[in-house]
C-alpha cells in the first residue's frame, strides 16, 4: 500500500475511534521496571484488568523478585481475572527473569538518563520483550515516540486493510508513527487498544464492527471471513493433533499386549495338526503297552540274576570260613604233637 494512502486510513481511523470510545484516564507515573510489567499485563487485555493485576501483585508479594520465583500455577492463581490467566502468568515471569539476567536488578531508572537508542537495543535483546511491550514501555517509561500494538489492536488494523497479511505476522505497521504524531500517540494507541479488545472479547460487539466499515467497508465481512478460517483452521490443527495422539495410544498398546495365538487354524493347517496328534497319541499308547509287556520278563530276568548272584556269594563264603578252618585245625594238630614229645 501507498504511504499516502495508508496515512489516510489511520488519520480516518483515529477520528472514528474518537468519535466511538472515550480516552482512559493517564497512566501514573511508575518506575521504569513498573511499566514493563504493566505492559505485560495489559497486552490484549483491558485497562482495568491490567490495573487489577498489577495491584494484586503488588499486594500478594513481598517484591518483585518473589514473583520471578514463584510457580506459573501460584501466580496463575493470583492473575485470574485476566482473560488468558496462565499465558499473562508466564509473559510476566518471563520478562522479570529476562530482566534480572541484563541487569541483575530491577531498579532501572538509570536507563531513562541514558540514550534512548542504547536503552531500546538492551530491551530488543531480550527473548521475552515482545514488540507491544517493548513499545508501551519506550512510549510511557522512557518518553520515546512508538506506539504499542498487540494482537487485538492488529486485528483492526487487517480487517481494514491498514497492514497486511505479512506486516501483521511481522507485528509492525510501516509509516505509522510518522502518521500519527508524538503528541497524538498516547491516546490514539489507547482507543485503538479499547476497540481491539472489545472485538476480540465479543466478535458480535456493535461498536467495534461498526468502527470497522466506517473506516473500510465490507471490513466487518472481511473480519467475519478471517475469524471463520482461523477457527477452521485451529479445528484442524486440533483434529490433527487428536488423530496422531490416539494412533500413538493404539500403537502403545499393541506393544504392550501379548500376541495372542489363533484359537481357529485353518484348514489345511487343522487338519495336519489333528492327525499329527492322533498319531502321536497311539505311539504312546503302543509304547505303553509294550513296556508293560516286557516289564515282568524283565522283572524274572534279574530276580534269576540276582539269586544267582546271592547263590554264589553263599559258595564263596561257605569256602573261605572252611578254608579257615583246616587252618586252624592244622596249627592245633602241630602244637598238640609238639607238647607230647618228651626232653632228652
Amino acid at each position: 500500500m501507498a504511504a499516502s494512502n495508508r496515512a489516510k486510513l489511520i488519520a480516518k481511523l483515529h477520528s472514528e475511534l474518537k468519535k466511538r470510545y472515550s480516552t482512559p484516564p493517564s497512566q501514573p507515573s511508575r518506575p521504569l521496571l513498573e511499566h514493563i510489567l504493566y505492559a505485560a499485563l495489559l497486552q490484549d487485555a483491558p485497562y482495568e484488568l491490567a490495573d487489577e493485576g498489577l495491584a494484586k501483585c503488588e499486594q500478594e508479594f513481598f517484591d518483585w523478585n518473589e514473583v520471578r520465583v514463584t510457580t506459573v500455577t501460584e501466580l496463575t492463581q493470583v492473575l485470574s481475572g485476566m482473560p488468558d490467566p496462565p499465558k499473562t502468568a508466564r509473559r510476566l515471569k518471563d520478562v522479570l527473569q529476562a530482566v534480572f539476567e541484563e541487569f541483575y536488578a530491577f531498579d532501572l531508572d538509570h536507563l531513562k538518563k541514558e540514550n534512548l537508542g542504547k536503552a531500546v537495543a538492551k530491551f530488543e535483546a531480550m527473548p521475552a520483550m515482545t514488540p507491544f511491550i517493548l513499545s508501551y514501555t519506550v512510549q510511557h517509561g522512557l518518553g520515546g515516540h512508538s506506539i504499542p500494538i498487540d494482537y487485538a489492536a492488529m486485528v483492526i488494523m487487517l480487517a481494514t486493510g491498514i497492514a497486511s497479511q505479512a506486516e501483521a505476522s511481522a507485528g509492525k505497521v510501516p509509516g505509522l508513527e510518522r502518521a500519527v504524531p508524538k503528541s497524538k500517540a498516547v491516546e490514539f494507541s489507547a482507543l485503538l487498544h479499547e476497540a481491539g479488545v472489545a472485538l476480540m472479547a465479543d466478535p458480535k460487539d456493535k461498536e467495534a464492527r461498526g468502527l470497522l466499515d466506517s473506516v473500510e467497508k465490507g471490513a466487518a465481512e472481511k473480519y467475519d471471513e478471517w475469524e471463520a478460517s482461523k477457527k477452521a483452521a485451529i479445528r484442524r490443527v486440533k483434529r490433527r493433533r487428536k488423530a496422531e495422539k490416539e494412533s500413538e495410544d493404539t500403537v502403545e498398546g499393541e506393544e504392550a499386549k501379548p500376541a495372542k495365538k489363533s484359537s481357529k487354524p485353518t484348514s489345511d493347517s487343522g487338519a495336519k495338526t489333528k492327525k499329527e496328534a492322533v498319531a502321536k497319541k497311539s505311539e504312546s499308547e503302543s509304547d505303553e503297552k509294550d513296556t508293560k509287556k516286557a516289564s515282568p520278563k524283565k522283572s524274572a530276568k534279574k530276580k534269576a540274576t540276582a539269586d544267582k548272584a546271592a547263590e554264589a556269594e553263599e559258595a564263596d563264603e561257605s569256602a573261605a570260613a572252611k578254608k579257615k578252618t583246616s587252618k586252624k585245625t592244622t596249627k592245633k594238630a602241630a602244637g598238640r604233637k609238639l607238647s607230647k614229645r618228651k626232653p632228652r
